[in-house]
């Protein structure tokens, strides 16, 4: 299938390809022999009735250093694409909302993924509460005094941002820590929005697991292992990823979210799960597919191509 893919992502010169599940993305739609073009959210446009961007065309190889060639710019009208592939990191704020809004506009003329819809209705940390029975005892709110409630109930717990990513402004507090109020009041300062807190889950200093899913199908999984005295296991800030084995809980899990992701027209997730709780489903940019393809032998990429592929 020949297809035209546009790439709404991030500066493609800063990348580390042998990470980038974007860059494993456009390496394959490349192979399937898809014409890539490339264009930076801030080059995306709405005029009278057109969603386009100022793109250029993309060539990728895996060649560290090497890694991309980019053609003369050209404005382009983005109905004109088969595939946009939504896939610019969070923050998840007023600018990426409205990139959501504006590419919705392409529905029925070039298909969005994952769904722009479907990403702004379901950020990662609101998405899984319709799945509430599968978490871990979970407050959102701004409110000092429930929060503090929450905490003399459950002791250990886990305080962060509603939007954040990467593993920004994540603490585990204990039940002794002397810095509750004052994390609180920088919270306040930096932070608009409300709060998750959750219970504290002690399987995290086991791993944090990252399974993919496709179309609602595992399509990859393995485990993010936090540093030596680091609470998060995030890679980029030092957590290594190790092979594990899908437990029951874990496919049940998939099983009971699958559909629902799929209703939803969100083809690329990444879910995390800790010990038998998930904790996050990842619509707006998931990553982990070379980390899951080395460690446990699926192509995820090729699985999630497969879908796009189906839907066209």
């Amino acid at each position: 299938m020949s297809l035209t893919v546009a790439l709404q992502m991030d500066p493609i010169e800063t990348i580390n390809i042998a990470t980038d599940s974007s860059f494993a993305l456009g390496l394959e739609a490349q192979k399937r022999g898809a014409s890539l073009i490339y264009y930076h959210p801030r080059q995306l446009y709405f005029r009278d009735g057109t969603v386009g961007a100022t793109v250029r065309p993309l060539q990728l190889r895996a060649v560290k250093g090497d890694h991309f060639t980019l053609g003369a710019p050209e404005i382009v009208d983005l109905a004109e694409a088969d595939v946009v592939l939504l896939r610019q990191d969070p923050p998840f704020d007023m600018a990426y909302i409205t990139t959501t809004h504006l590419l919705e506009k392409l529905k029925g003329k070039a298909l969005v993924v994952n769904d722009p819809a479907s990403v702004r209705n379901a950020p990662e940390k609101l998405l899984v509460t319709d799945f509430s029975d599968l978490m871990p005892p979970t407050l959102i709110t701004s409110d000092r005094t429930i929060i503090r409630a929450f905490r003399d109930e459950h002791k250990d717990i886990v305080v962060k941002p509603l939007y954040g990513n990467g593993g920004a402004g994540v603490f585990h507090l204990k039940p002794d820590d002397g810095n509750f109020s004052s994390l609180l009041e920088t919270y306040a300062t930096f932070y608009r929005e409300p709060l998750m807190v959750q219970r504290y889950v002690p399987d995290v200093q086991v791993g944090d697991k990252r399974i993919i899913l496709a179309d609602g199908e595992i399509a990859g999984y393995f485990l993010r292992v936090p540093a030596a005295g680091e609470a998060r296991s995030n890679l980029h800030i030092g957590g290594s990823a190790a092979p594990y084995e899908l437990t029951k809980r874990d496919r049940d899990i998939c099983e009971r979210i699958g559909p629902e992701l799929k209703k939803r027209d969100l083809i690329f997730v990444g879910i995390d799960v800790i010990g038998d709780y998930l904790t996050e489903i990842n619509v707006t940019s998931p990553t982990g597919l070379w980390e899951a393809q080395k460690l446990c032998g699926i192509d995820g990429t090729a699985m999630i191509w497969n879908a796009i592929e189906r839907r066209l």
